[in-house]
């Protein structure tokens, strides 16, 4: 053995020894990876120990090259060791740093509220699918064929004056009301059908307290074979029980809309005093034919009512203008 592979030996041995006490002592993930770059890196010691391999002869270079590799993965077997333990501290300190107090009170995050008019929908909605119908939306910006003449009202005729409405430049215009929706459900659905329509409505009223240019209207309507005035008649019944509870006493007066015939508007005895609340009828055989439903085959009934005259009347509120001012001391009343 010469003096330069003794040599070698002792400094393998010495860089094994110092590495290992190094890693060791690490104190965090940082300062490890540094000792890794020091010791193992291409520029690092145990390569500028091993440079002096070429003075090494034949028979003892092959000696040294393997001291060097198990002396390599001595030194990768202590830093991967120290790494472990090292992160499994830091977890251990994050998770003490994030222990929950549960004895410490707790942070008030007050929840909001459903408002009163959404809080009617959902209601009403529930109360009718409940009875086997389906909901359908539709736009808000109609055209005149949808609003109007598709239900039986053409542009000649006296009902228009009812329904005073936003017409827009495009000659498109704000929908007076939901029965639009169920043109356009008609139109891609065959009977039976049952569709409820809720949605926000426009017209060109004067706001009061009773008034609004925008409001809330729901709409229903069946069409299938045999369906008669009886079918209407007990339906609304039904759902102004739910409403308004047991024993309430309702009249159907004789009335006119042009998308039903015969028409009618219905009216419930409430605190003594009777409540209109809806209009309603046998759809207009005109209705279906635009659909191309054929009225000889099907007949069908619809009704309309207004969210904010229910919301008004179950809940005793004097103003429609409290429904939309945002006050929160008026909305925090309603669950």
């Amino acid at each position: 053995m010469t003096s330069s592979s003794l040599d070698l030996e002792t400094q393998l041995s010495q860089l094994k020894a110092e590495a290992q006490s190094a890693i060791a002592s690490a104190e965090n993930l940082d300062s490890l990876e540094q000792l890794r770059v020091q010791y193992l890196g291409k520029k690092g010691q145990l390569s500028q120990v091993l440079r002096g391999m070429g003075k090494l002869s034949d028979e003892e270079r092959p000696r040294i090259g393997s001291l060097a590799n198990e002396i390599k993965e001595a030194i990768q077997s202590a830093i991967e060791d120290r790494r472990q333990r090292l992160q499994q501290a830091q977890l251990e300190a994050q998770l003490a740093s994030e222990t929950l107090d549960v004895t410490m009170p707790g942070i008030m995050r007050p929840l909001g509220k459903v408002h009163p008019l959404n809080g009617m929908i959902d209601q009403m909605l529930d109360i009718f699918v409940g009875l086997g119908y389906t909901v359908a939306e539709g736009f808000e910006v109609e055209t005149d064929y949808y609003n109007f003449e598709a239900l039986n009202t053409p542009e000649d005729h006296p009902a228009r004056d009812m329904q005073d409405t936003f017409y827009l430049p495009d000659k498109n215009l704000l929908r007076t009301h939901t029965s639009s929706v169920q043109i356009r459900y008609m139109e891609n659905h065959d009977p039976p059908i049952r569709v409820i329509a809720p949605g926000r409505v426009y017209r060109r009223d004067t706001v009061d307290a009773t008034h609004s240019a925008v409001f809330h209207q729901l709409e229903l309507l069946a069409v299938e074979e045999g369906l008669r005035f009886t079918d209407l008649r007990g339906t609304i019944k039904e759902f102004l029980r739910q409403m308004f509870g047991d024993d309430l006493k309702v009249r159907f007066r004789a009335s006119y809309f042009p998308f039903t015939e015969p028409s009618a508007e219905v009216d419930v005895q409430w605190q003594g005093k009777w409540l209109e609340v809806l209009g309603c009828g046998m759809v207009d055989p005109n209705v279906l034919k635009a659909v191309e439903y054929d009225p000889e085959r099907y007949t069908g009934f619809a009704a309309g009512l207004g969210v904010e005259r229910f919301a008004m009347v179950l809940h005793q509120i004097d103003d429609i203008r409290r429904l939309y001012n945002s006050d929160l001391r008026f909305l925090r009343q309603f669950v």
